[in-house]
C-alpha cells in the first residue's frame, strides 16, 4: 500500500467538462450502482488481507556459518525466528519486547515489539548485539543491556542510501583522509587535487602527481593499493555537465513559506565525467603511463580490482551507449592494457549485475578463480543469459558452463575445489511458466547438471557463507510459501523450517490471480499473465478489463510468488491483469531486444492479442472498454496505450511519468534507448506525440518527484492543452515519486468508476475526516528512526 505525510490538493485541468454520469457513446452505469462501503473496502482491503495468514515466512538471510534467520507474520503482527541448521533448534531470535523497548528510548518513538522498523538484520559479538541500518544510519543494540545506539554509515558500505543520477566521484582535497597501504609504511592522501604519499618513517611528503586541477582531479574514493604495497593506482576525473533538477516545496513541514532545493540529475544526451585510470610506482615515485585506446569513451569504469599477486589490477569498461561491455586488465610493472573479455551486442548490453531479484533482473556476473587463473563470466552470446569459463591469463573461451533455452537468473554459491556451481535458472521445464525460478548445480565443465527443486514453484535460495547448507523459500501465486533446509552436499532435506497457513484468508474472501497465457505477436512465442478477478465473481456476468502495467525492461513483472495483495479495483467489479510482453526481462534475448531504441512498444502488440485471446475463451471478459494505469515507466506505457493503440484502450491514468526519455535520468533511458540521442527518443515521446490522443486521461505528479523529474508531467500537460486535448491532472504538494498515498488511490479508483463503470464516486468532501483515513495502515519497516529518513 501508498503511505503518504503531507497535505495534498487536485487540479483539474480540461478544455470542457468531465462527465460524471454515464458517458456518451461509453459504458452504462452498472447495476447495482457501488456505495461507499465498496470504496471503502477497496482502499482497505490489502490491509485487511495481510492481517489473516498464520506463519508467513519472508526471505531467510544467514547471520553465520551455520544459523539463519527470517521474519514471519502472523495476523499481521512480525516475530523473527532464528534457526540452527546443524541442530534443527529453532527459537524467537531475540526479545521483541525488550529491544522495542530499547529503541523507543534510543528514538523518542512508539515502535511496537510485533512491528520493529527492520525485516532484516546481522548478530555479532557471539549473538550479543543485533545491528541493522536504518537510512544512512547503522543501528547497534546490545541485546544485554537494552541499549541502543546509532552511527553514520561510510558511503562505501553497501547498505549506505544515496540519491545519486551523477556518478562522477566527488573532488577530495584534505590531508587528513588517507589510503593505508597494506603493509603500513604507506599512506595516500589528496591535496591540490593531485595525489601525495606520506612516510611512516616520518620522511617529507612526495608528491606522486602534478597534473591535478578542478577540471582534472585525482578521486580520492578510487584510491587502490596492490596487496604487495608497490603499487598504487586511482582514477583521474575529469567532470562532465553539472544538471541540476530544480524543487520548489510549496506546503513544507517545517515552515510557512515554500522552500527550494536541487540534486544533481544527468538526463539522457549529457555529457558525463571522464575516469582515466592512473599507476604510480611507490620505489620509483613516478606514474607508469596507461594507454587508454581499450576504454577511450566509458560511460562507467568499475572500481579498480588487484589480483592477489600484484601482477596488475582489472576493471570493467562500460562503453556509452551499452553496447560494449569489456573486463580491461593492466600490467603493474609497465602499464600495458589488454581486453580479457568482451561483451558485445548490436542493440544493447544489459551491464547491471546479475541478481535474483525478477524486477531488476542484471546479466553482468564474474568470478575469478585462483586469482584470476579462470573467471566465470555471464553472457547472452548465445541467445539467452548463461555462465562461461574463460582462461583468466590468455582471455580464451574455455568452455560454455550452462547451455540451452534458458536462462540463468542468479549464481548462489561457486566452490572452486570441487569446480562446482550451485545457481538459479528460469524456463529450463516446458511444462512449466517460464518465469519459475528453480535452483540447480552444475560442474565448471558443464557436465553434472543436477535439479534441487522439483515442485511447480518459484524458488529463492540463500547459501550459508560456507556452502554446507542452503535455505529454500518457495510459493506460487496459489500456494502459500514454504521454508525449507538442506545440506548442500547431497542435498538431502533437513527440516521443513515453517509451511504458511491461509483458510482465515480463503475464507474472508481473497483468490489468487489466475495465470493466463496466449500467443505474442510472432504467432509462437507465449506471453504470460495473470487475471485477477473481481470480487463475488459471477462467470455468467461479463466484467470490465483494466490492465495494470509496468513494461520497463529491466525486468518481468507479472507477481510469481504468493502474496495476500489484491488489486483494489477487483472489489468494485473490475477484472485487473498484469501481462508481461516483449521488451521485458527475464526470456530470451530476442525477446528482450524488441525495445531498444522502441519504448513505445512496451508490448502492446502481444498485449492486445492476449487480451483478445482471453476475450475469446472467457465469456466473462469484457474488451470493449478496456482501461490501464501505471506508475514510472508504466506511466508512459499507460498514456503510450492511448497515443499509440487507442483503437483498443479508452480511459488511462498515469502516474509520475517519464514521459520523454530525454527528460529522465541517464542511467536507464540510454540504456535502452541508444546513444547518441537520435530521433527514436522523439518518435517514443508521449509530449511529441500526444497530439494523438483519443480517451480519457488521468495524470497523476508529485511536487517533490526525485526519481523521475516532475516537468515531465507538466510538460506533457502543457502539450495537450495547446493540442486542445481534455484531461485530468492530480498534483501532490510534498509527494515524491507515484505520489504515494490513499488520496491517490482515492483518485484512481473513483476514474475508472467515473469513466469505465459511468456511475458517480462518492462525495467525500461529506464524510467525516475520520471515515476517509486507512485506519489499518501497516508502520512496516519503512518508518524513520529517530531523524533518520527511510527511503
Amino acid at each position: 500500500m501508498w503511505k503518504i505525510g503531507a497535505l495534498m490538493l487536485v487540479l483539474i485541468v480540461e478544455t470542457g467538462a468531465a462527465g460524471a454520469q454515464a458517458l456518451p457513446n461509453g459504458p452504462a452505469p452498472s447495476d447495482p450502482p457501488l456505495a461507499v462501503t465498496d470504496f471503502e473496502r477497496a482502499l482497505t482491503i490489502n490491509n485487511r488481507y495481510r492481517r489473516l495468514s498464520v506463519d508467513l515466512p519472508e526471505v531467510p538471510f544467514w547471520v553465520s556459518a551455520d544459523s539463519f534467520a527470517y521474519r514471519r507474520s502472523s495476523h499481521g503482527e512480525h516475530q523473527f525466528i532464528l534457526v540452527n541448521a546443524a541442530t534443527g533448534e529453532k527459537r524467537p531470535a531475540f526479545d521483541q519486547v525488550r529491544l522495542a523497548a530499547a529503541l523507543n528510548e534510543a528514538t523518542h518513538q512508539s515502535f511496537k515489539p510485533e512491528n520493529l522498523p527492520f525485516d532484516r538484520f546481522e548478530l555479532t559479538d557471539n549473538g550479543g548485539r543485533l545491528n541493522f541500518p536504518s537510512g544512512n544510519e547503522l543501528w547497534s543494540c546490545d541485546l544485554a543491556n537494552d541499549a541502543c545506539m546509532h552511527t553514520a554509515l561510510h558511503p562505501s558500505d553497501p547498505d549506505y542510501q544515496e540519491l545519486r543520477y551523477d556518478y562522477t566521484p566527488p573532488a577530495t582535497n584534505d590531508p587528513d583522509k588517507r589510503s593505508v597501504s597494506p603493509d603500513g609504511k604507506w599512506s595516500a592522501y589528496i591535496k591540490n587535487y593531485n595525489v601525495f604519499l606520506r612516510s611512516k618513517d616520518g620522511a617529507p611528503d612526495v608528491a606522486l602527481s602534478w597534473d591535478g586541477s578542478e577540471g582534472n582531479y585525482y578521486a580520492f574514493s578510487t584510491l587502490s593499493w596492490s596487496p604487495d604495497s608497490r603499487h598504487l593506482a586511482a582514477y583521474r576525473v575529469r567532470p562532465g555537465y553539472e544538471r541540476k533538477v530544480h524543487y520548489l516545496e510549496s506546503s513544507p513541514k517545517e515552515q510557512l513559506q515554500p522552500e527550494f532545493s536541487s540534486i544533481a540529475y544527468l538526463k539522457a544526451g549529457d555529457v558525463l565525467p571522464l575516469p582515466q585510470p592512473v599507476l604510480f610506482d611507490i620505489a620509483g615515485r613516478r606514474e607508469i603511463t596507461i594507454d587508454n585506446a581499450l576504454f577511450s569513451n566509458p560511460f562507467q569504469l568499475s572500481p579498480i580490482r588487484w589480483w592477489k599477486d600484484s601482477r596488475g589490477f582489472t576493471f570493467e569498461y562500460n562503453q556509452r551507449g551499452h553496447q560494449l561491455y569489456r573486463l580491461v586488465e593492466v600490467d603493474a610493472a609497465t602499464g600495458r592494457t589488454r581486453a580479457l573479455i568482451d561483451e558485445a551486442s548490436r542493440t544493447f548490453v544489459d551491464y547491471v549485475p546479475l541478481a535474483r531479484d525478477q524486477s531488476w533482473t542484471g546479466k553482468t556476473y564474474r568470478y575469478d578463480v585462483d586469482d584470476g587463473k579462470e573467471i566465470i563470466w555471464a553472457s547472452e552470446r548465445d541467445g539467452h543469459e548463461h555462465l562461461y569459463l574463460f582462461d583468466g591469463r590468455t582471455g580464451a573461451l574455455k568452455n560454455q558452463i550452462t547451455r540451452g533455452d534458458w536462462v540463468v537468473r542468479a549464481v548462489d554459491y561457486v566452490d572452486p575445489i570441487k569446480r562446482q556451481i550451485w545457481f538459479e535458472a528460469s524456463g529450463m521445464n516446458p511444462e512449466e511458466d517460464p518465469y519459475f525460478v528453480h535452483a540447480y548445480r552444475i560442474g565448471f565443465d558443464g557436465t553434472g547438471l543436477t535439479a534441487l527443486t522439483p515442485e511447480p514453484a518459484n524458488h529463492h535460495i540463500e547459501f550459508s557463507p560456507d556452502g554446507r547448507y542452503y535455505v529454500d523459500l518457495w510459493s506460487r501465486t496459489d500456494l502459500p510459501p514454504r521454508l525449507v533446509l538442506y545440506r548442500a552436499s547431497d542435498n538431502a532435506k533437513l527440516m521443513d523450517v515453517e509451511t504458511a497457513e491461509i483458510c482465515e484468508l480463503t475464507a474472508a474472501g481473497w483468490q489468487p490471480p489466475q495465470s493466463f497465457r496466449a500467443k505474442g505477436r510472432d504467432g509462437r512465442t507465449d506471453i504470460w499473465g495473470v487475471i485477477h478477478l473481481p470480487a463475488n465473481f459471477d462467470p455468467k456476468k461479463r466484467y470490465p478489463v483494466v490492465e495494470d502495467i509496468y513494461a520497463g525492461p529491466q525486468g518481468s513483472f507479472v507477481p510469481k510468488s504468493f502474496s495476500t495483495d489484491t488489486e483494489p479495483l477487483t472489489q468494485l467489479g473490475f477484472i485487473v491483469v498484469q501481462i508481461d510482453g516483449m521488451g521485458t526481462n527475464n526470456r530470451s534475448r530476442a525477446f528482450h531486444d524488441v525495445i531498444w531504441k522502441n519504448l513505445k512498444d512496451a508490448g502492446f502488440a502481444d498485449r492486445i492479442l492476449w487480451h483478445q485471446a482471453a476475450a475469446a475463451k472467457f465469456p466473462w471478459y469484457d474488451i470493449s472498454n478496456v482501461g490501464i494505469f501505471g506508475g514510472s515507466a508504466g506511466g508512459q506505457n499507460a498514456v503510450g496505450a492511448l497515443l499509440f493503440h487507442p483503437e483498443f484502450y479508452k480511459v488511462a491514468a498515469a502516474n509520475s511519468g517519464s514521459y520523454d526519455n530525454r527528460l529522465n535520468e541517464i542511467w536507464w533511458n540510454e540504456q535502452w534507448m541508444g546513444w547518441p540521442v537520435g530521433i527514436e527518443y522523439s518518435q517514443s515521446s508521449d509530449i511529441d506525440n500526444a497530439y494523438r490522443l483519443q480517451g480519457k486521461l488521468m495524470l497523476i505528479v508529485g511536487e517533490m518527484d526525485r526519481n523521475v523529474d516532475p516537468s515531465s508531467t507538466f510538460q506533457l500537460a502543457d502539450r495537450l492543452i495547446k493540442a486542445g486535448k481534455d484531461f485530468e491532472m492530480v498534483y501532490v504538494p510534498g509527494a515524491d515519486h507515484d505520489a504515494p498515498g490513499p488520496f491517490t488511490e482515492r483518485k484512481l479508483l473513483d476514474f475508472f468508476v467515473r469513466n469505465i463503470l459511468g456511475q458517480n464516486p462518492p462525495n467525500w468532501n461529506a464524510m467525516p475526516f475520520e471515515s476517509l483515513k486507512d485506519k489499518e495502515r501497516d508502520d512496516g519497516p519503512g518508518r524513520a528512526l529517530g531523524h533518520v529518513q527511510m527511503r
